[in-house]
């Protein structure tokens, strides 16, 4: 199982920016696609981006679409999410997951066997 590690979170206005990192400890993300998911107090997992591994196809949520940004920095052997214009509703802690794939605009589902990281808080005031 790769073990992923989510960082950049932090306490951010409405209307600020953050941009959030996923980073692999042991074999790198760089051949899988991926995926950004957030879970909100009392509310179960929603996915809210997804990559391809080749950075060139992307999935964003609704509620995202025009403000968030997926990327991959190959380089790091990271996956980003900058965050723009943030909204109270996006607060959640931020979780970064291994998806089966995004083809045709749709982002698959993740290895169930795999389990969630620590993530990275989000915080946005009004």
């Amino acid at each position: 199982q790769v073990q992923l590690v989510e960082s950049g979170g932090g306490l951010v206005q409405a209307g600020g920016s953050l941009r959030l990192s996923c980073a692999a400890s042991g074999p790198t993300i760089s051949s899988y696609a991926m995926g950004w998911f957030r879970q909100a107090p009392g509310k179960d997992h929603e996915e809210v981006s997804c990559v391809n591994s080749g950075g060139d196809e992307t999935t964003y949520s609704r509620s995202v679409k025009g403000r968030f940004t997926i990327g991959r920095d190959v380089a790091d052997h990271t996956v980003y999410l900058q965050m723009d214009d943030l909204k109270p509703e996006d607060t959640g802690v931020y979780y970064c997951s291994r998806v089966y794939y995004v083809q045709h605009g749709s982002c698959g589902t993740r290895p169930m066997s795999e389990s969630w990281g620590r993530g990275t808080q989000v915080t946005v005031s009004s």
